[in-house]
């Protein structure tokens, strides 16, 4: 398998709402106001944060407004934190960018982190655990081998 060179850990959960604690269930009804997120944990001396903002936008679609692909609701939209003004200056300059770039709106939200809530365990390494599931099959690999090809200078071969 093939990850991003100078990331060390990805965490499935939730962020952007206003509910404690929230679960799958919960989230998945849209109501909570969080969205599916990642937490990110990187070496910052071997992978920028700008890279990481550029690897996010060019791993979706960033034009669809409240989902990706076949994932629909604001659970599933485009919604990226920063923790400083560096961060948020870095998201707002490649936002734009890419919109002037696609003459088209770019869907993701832009706010301050607040709080990450780890989601639940079946949700971690999920592809891993479940690679006959046919969402994995059907949508989680063919963007992962998109992500692949788009981006292969910053992979790393693991074992």
């Amino acid at each position: 398998m093939k990850v991003l060179r100078g990331v060390s850990e990805v965490i499935n959960g939730y962020a952007g709402g206003h509910s404690k604690n929230p679960t799958y269930q919960e989230s998945n009804t849209g109501r909570t106001g969080h969205a599916e997120a990642v937490e990110v944990i990187y070496d910052p001396t071997i992978v920028s944060f700008a890279t990481l903002v550029d690897v996010y936008f060019g791993s979706q679609n960033p034009t669809q407004v409240n989902g990706q692909g076949p994932d629909r609701g604001s659970q599933y939209r485009s919604i990226i934190f920063y923790q400083n003004e560096v961060q948020k200056k870095i998201i707002t300059q490649k936002k734009e960018a890419l919109s002037s770039l696609l003459n088209t709106t770019v869907a993701a939200e832009v706010y301050p982190f607040q709080k990450f809530w780890i989601g639940e365990n079946y949700h971690q390494n999920y592809e891993r655990l479940h690679p006959n599931n046919s969402y994995i099959k059907n949508v989680s690999i063919p963007r992962l081998r998109k992500f692949q090809n788009k981006f292969p200078h910053l992979l790393k071969s693991t074992h």
